[in-house]
């Protein structure tokens, strides 16, 4: 694969990302699911940098593949940087996009599902959720999107008591998407 198409694939996919969590998730107190979820509700209420709470939270993942699987670590921690400046640099769009939650929770996972499938298919990520589910993929030989769904449904699940019940609903519908539309980028080509 050549360096600049991996590139390319990392500056579109985290610029997807950071565009679908604040023009669309965090209007409305959606969380996507995983460290990007846990990194929002950091966010809500500590008004944290949601990007650098993602990239702090991603260490024990990228220690873990540094030792486990190099090869993941170095395909991840460039796409983990990224992605986390571009969430920082966009948060502007927080107030951008006036839409209902309803269109915000499918909008944003689509626009974040197709970020992350751009970069898992062209072997790299964000690192954190997208590594962990990666790793689990390899594992267990469950589709990638399916790892990512569970995940994020967990953490999602883990955060109930600090969501709105509105909330909460709205944000699983988002990480279904997500989960729905990584798959169907990661397809492989016929």
């Amino acid at each position: 694969m050549l360096i600049t198409q991996k590139i390319a694939a990392i500056i579109i996919g985290s610029l997807l990302i950071g565009i679908g969590i604040n023009g669309f998730l965090v209007p409305h107190h959606l969380i996507d699911g995983g460290v990007d979820g846990a990194a929002l509700i950091m966010h809500y209420y500590f008004d944290f940098k949601t990007g650098l709470c993602i990239l702090l939270f991603s260490i024990p993942l990228c220690m873990y593949a540094w030792f486990y699987k190099p090869a993941y670590f170095y395909s991840s921690f460039h796409g983990l940087l990224v992605s986390a400046f571009f969430i920082d640099l966009l948060d502007p769009l927080r107030t951008s996009f006036d839409l209902p939650i309803f269109l915000s929770s499918l909008i944003g996972g689509c626009v974040i599902g197709i970020g992350i499938g751009i970069m898992l298919r062209n072997d790299t990520s964000t690192g954190g959720t997208d590594l962990l589910a990666r790793l689990i993929s390899d594992y267990t030989s469950l589709n990638i999107g399916i790892a990512i769904l569970l995940v994020d449904g967990l953490v999602v699940l883990a955060g109930y008591k600090t969501l709105e019940l509105r909330s909460f609903v709205f944000s699983c519908i988002t990480i279904a998407v997500v989960g729905l539309v990584t798959s169907i980028v990661m397809k492989p080509e016929e």
